[in-house]
């Protein structure tokens, strides 16, 4: 059995060179070298800005959307969408441990898990498309993928639904960032605050801003803006398009007096929201592009060219401990939890 990279740069077909997330194929042959982890795959989450995408790009058409995911799949080895460049999160049991990883992790053949590692960077074989989930992001497949040695994953817990999990885990780094940026005092502004990572942060932002602290979702959608306040947390819910910067920033400096966020979180999975971030952000406050529809280039531009002199921060998925303290949201708070149940159970 042969040794591999840690980094799986043995799996990389094209260019070579690279690393597997920016390669443009790779090796989705389904014998493991012996320092990576087999997985029978049982479903996919696909990465909103993705997956918007490709329902965009074939018209909502369910046979069409499985049709595109098995071609990207067969095309590259992997599921990373050619035009977001992003792409998603798996759950599956664990099949076969290469024998020099025996020991010296966790996990056992048989072990039920989700992988915190992007799907733009793990090979991965479809065998069978067996149920899409348009409104969940959701793909119930029959496959095979390779976890690499430095590969991040999660044991599913028991006490929740694997489909549950599987949408929270797939965006466990929004609500673990929202602690660490946001303070007690501050003005939040969440865009995109209706939609699953936006809630969580919402949620999160309320708890760490505090009674003294403001926190804003924005959504274009009436129904998102109305379940905002309804739950709670939300303390305005500003019914306007991310896409329009102006009417943005004149929103938020409507229910802050012109003082502007303190922290601003973009969740959203469209493009073309830089701007209204950084309009909608005091000078010298800090903006959290979780997004993946997101471009550094307009926002790093943009923000120059408004003279606004903000911290910008790329929309890491992963924090130290985040898989464990999406979950634990779920645990502590009984409402986000039958909400989340009604969305994605």
């Amino acid at each position: 059995m042969k040794h591999g990279s840690p980094y799986g740069t043995h799996r990389v077909l094209e260019p070579l060179g690279v690393l597997p997330q920016p390669a443009w194929k790779l090796d989705n042959t389904m014998e493991i070298y012996d320092n990576e982890i087999l997985i029978d795959v049982s479903a996919l989450n696909i990465d909103s800005a993705s997956f918007t995408q490709i329902k965009s790009a074939t018209g909502g058409d369910e046979a069409k959307v499985a049709e595109r995911v098995m071609d990207i799949v067969a095309r590259r080895g992997k599921h990373h969408n050619p035009v977001t460049g992003s792409g998603g999160m798996l759950i599956g049991t664990v099949a076969e441990i290469g024998p020099a990883l025996l020991g010296k992790i966790d996990l056992k053949v048989g072990d039920k898990i989700a992988t915190l590692v992007s799907l733009s960077l793990t090979p991965l074989r479809i065998d069978e498309i067996i149920k899409i989930h348009m409104s969940k992001d959701q793909i119930e497949i029959r496959g095979r993928a390779i976890l690499f040695e430095t590969g991040l994953y999660a044991r599913l817990p028991a006490d929740i639904d694997e489909k549950l999990a599987l949408a929270i885990l797939d965006v466990a780094g929004a609500p673990a960032q929202t602690a660490r940026l946001v303070k007690e005092g501050d003005t939040v502004v969440v865009i995109g605050g209706g939609g699953k990572s936006g809630t969580l942060c919402v949620y999160e932002a309320k708890k760490r801003a505090g009674l003294s602290g403001c926190v804003i979702g924005v959504s274009p959608f009436a129904n998102d803006c109305q379940r905002m306040l309804d739950l709670g947390w939300a303390d305005h819910a500003l019914q306007v398009d991310a896409t329009d910067a102006l009417a943005l920033m004149d929103a938020v400096a409507g229910v802050t007096n012109g003082k502007m966020a303190d922290v601003v979180i973009n969740c959203v999975n469209i493009q073309n929201t830089e701007m209204g971030s950084i309009l909608a952000t005091k000078q010298h406050g800090k903006i959290y592009f979780f997004s993946m529809a997101t471009s550094f280039t307009a926002a790093a531009l943009g923000a120059e060219g408004v003279g606004k002199d903000v911290e910008m921060i790329v929309g890491n998925g992963y924090a130290t401990g985040h898989a464990e303290f999406a979950l634990s949201l779920l645990r502590e708070s009984a409402k986000l939890r039958a909400l989340f149940e009604k969305l994605y159970v």
